[in-house]
């Protein structure tokens, strides 16, 4: 309820841009369980829209760019960053595409980077689509929020990644998916983004009324032109 009507925002956008044939999706690891930086490279994830299908060929040709990525389902078992994404995705393309999970238990600059670079390398010249799962500022009051958040997403709309990730922790914003925002701005701009929109921006303040502890939520996109 607090996140859902933000990311309509990103998917409304996508609805007028065509249909991709494979989509990366990077999102956190809230639980610690697994590698730090987990891929799956077969099989499908079931919704009750169906089942979406992974698609394996991109997944081990991000392998094979990457020495740091492994293989590893326990990551995924439990996390929602990832799977949250996937009913507006099939409520958009149906089963037209197929998908590559990256969770991010390891979320340094560089690492997350690398990530972004081999996925580029691994979409590039391909009818591809990347995504990023976070929330933003957690439990804070509504301005306070509000101020911290800004400040990433004016780093992010940059297309500056290393902005982003120094904003991130000189002001202690608990956004939980700081790595995959960075491996998503890597990886847009290695396919060519020259710019970024922010689509949207709420607080679980604004659905609630209760502006005391609130969580941000952001809608941005990175696009070629």
């Amino acid at each position: 309820m607090f996140s859902g009507p933000v990311a309509a925002n990103a998917y409304y956008s996508l609805a007028s841009d065509g249909v991709p044939d494979t989509i990366v999706l990077f999102g956190p690891n809230h639980y610690g369980f697994g590698s730090g930086l987990a891929i799956v490279n077969e099989g499908a994830w079931r919704t009750p829209l169906g089942d979406a299908e992974i698609d394996a060929e991109t997944a081990n040709q991000i392998l094979r760019e990457s020495n740091i990525v492994d293989i590893d389902e326990t990551a995924h078992a439990r996390e929602h960053s990832i799977e949250l994404q996937l009913p507006f995705l099939q409520y958009l393309y149906g089963s037209s595409f197929k998908f590559v999970p990256i969770s991010f238990l390891m979320q340094d600059l560089e690492s997350s980077r690398e990530v972004g670079r081999a996925v580029a390398k691994a979409l590039s010249g391909r009818n591809s689509l990347v995504i990023a799962s976070s929330d933003m500022t957690h439990y804070e009051p509504q301005e306070r929020a509000e101020q911290k958040d800004r400040l990433a997403i004016d780093a992010a709309v940059k297309l500056d990644e290393e902005l982003y990730y120094s904003t991130v922790e000189s002001r202690r914003i608990s956004t939980c998916g700081y790595g995959p925002v960075v491996a998503a701005i890597t990886a847009s701009k290695l396919l060519s983004a020259k710019e970024g929109r922010l689509l949207c921006y709420r607080t679980s303040g604004d659905i609630t009324g209760d502006i005391s502890s609130v969580v941000g939520y952001a809608a941005i996109s990175f696009v070629k032109d």
